[in-house]
């Protein structure tokens, strides 16, 4: 039955919008009328090549409607209804009925137009290319093609909430260290440009010399007093410029090419890229994927333009008959263990499976490293800010010193 979306007054003439099933705009006018409403504009919701555009002009200039979390929350619930034997149609409908807010209801009252209009789930997903990406739509492709839509998309959900879990680790790993700087800085700025002036100008009219440490911290908060605000837009426009320029092709392959150098954080993106890449493969390869459209759309979900590069390169070599482990092998900036993975996928027939366990063992490598560096930063910036603060400290306490001294 398809959807269609009305506008209607009520008895009071207040305006009522919002989304019906009915065999044909004229039930629909009639189903209105029974309600105590008047029919003032009915349209329906587009299905099959026409959704695709439609789809676009609804929610292309909106904000996604599904977060991360969401729709592997989403995808989870799908699977289940599917899984137990209900039909894909039916399983919508549930699930329109159960969402929580406007956007989400049509949304999938469009998905549901669209199957029930005959247009395959996977199509019908294509129609909303912000909310399901090229991999989310493959993956769903396959599990129609091979009848086994419920156990795909529960595999689906997992990998959904492993790379959720994975991010949610790394952010969790990074914030602390995040807010200690960010409040360090803060409180050195103020020490330096507004405490340091006012106790050592108590001192300025004296005739004894100040002491080196009290002259060098009042160079630094006049640097700071009249310099700082020109620094802060300076270093402003710089990270802007650098966005700016990381929208070129050739600058952000070389920028991300630099980033995998750094000591630190240049493995953790090596392995975190890494991790992503080994488990959209093996999603997709374990789905029935073929390989070729399956390292596309893996390469298509990394980050890092050096390694999408390399990424892609390996496609050209297996599609010219190049085993898989081999074209890894030869791209440096992947960890060997994926191309040994691979290769014993290849060797055993079980691809899809040994890719999986290499991208949960290079996601675990990554949460560890990350959680090491946490550890190992928070203590660093505590003593580091403790230090800095000791010193402006010093800095103001020390005419105060010697002024006790030389009056004794």
């Amino acid at each position: 039955m398809p959807a269609y979306r009305y506008e209607a007054l009520d008895a009071d003439g207040r305006p009522r919008k919002g989304l019906l099933e009915a065999d044909n705009a004229r039930a629909l006018r009639g189903l209105l009328r029974a309600q105590g409403l008047v029919p003032m504009a009915v349209s329906p919701v587009a299905a099959g090549p026409a959704a695709e555009a439609g789809g676009r002009r609804s929610f292309g200039l909106r904000r996604r409607i599904f977060s991360g979390t969401g729709l592997a929350l989403w995808t989870r619930q799908l699977a289940g209804l599917v899984g137990a034997g209900l039909p894909l149609e039916r399983a919508l409908t549930a699930l329109a009925e159960e969402a929580e807010g406007a956007p989400l209801r049509e949304l999938l009252a469009e998905l549901r137009a669209e199957v029930n209009g005959g247009s395959p789930f996977a199509r019908a997903l294509g129609a909303h290319p912000r909310e399901f990406d090229e991999v989310y739509r493959a993956v769903v492709a396959a599990g129609e093609q091979s009848g086994a839509l419920g156990a795909v998309l529960e595999r689906l959900a997992e990998d959904l909430e492993a790379r959720q879990a994975l991010r949610a680790k790394l952010i969790g790993a990074a914030l602390y260290p995040a807010i200690v700087s960010g409040i360090a800085v803060l409180i050195v700025a103020f020490l330096v440009s507004y405490v340091v002036p006012q106790v050592a100008g108590v001192f300025a009219g004296g005739k004894r010399a100040l002491p080196f440490l009290t002259v060098a911290m009042l160079a630094v908060s006049d640097f700071v007093r009249q310099w700082g605000l020109l620094c802060l837009l300076l270093g402003t426009g710089a990270v802007l410029g650098l966005l700016q320029a990381r929208r070129q092709e050739a600058f952000r392959l070389r920028f991300d090419a630099a980033w995998l150098g750094l000591p630190l954080i240049g493995r953790l993106a090596r392995g975190y890229n890494a991790a992503r890449f080994a488990a959209t493969l093996a999603l997709l390869a374990g789905a029935g994927v073929p390989i070729l459209k399956a390292l596309q759309a893996a390469a298509e979900t990394l980050n890092n333009r050096a390694m999408r590069a390399d990424a892609l390169a390996a496609l050209v070599q297996v599609r010219e008959g190049a085993p898989l482990a081999a074209a890894l092998a030869g791209k440096k900036r992947f960890p060997g263990l994926l191309a040994m993975f691979a290769r014993l996928g290849e060797q055993t027939g079980r691809l899809g499976e040994m890719l999986d366990r290499a991208a949960g063992q290079l996601g675990a490598e990554v949460q560890r490293r990350a959680m090491a560096v946490a550890t190992l930063l928070e203590p660093l910036l505590v003593v580091g800010m403790g230090v800095v603060v000791m010193v402006i400290v010093l800095a103001v306490l020390l005419p105060i010193i010697e002024l006790n001294t030389w009056v004794r």
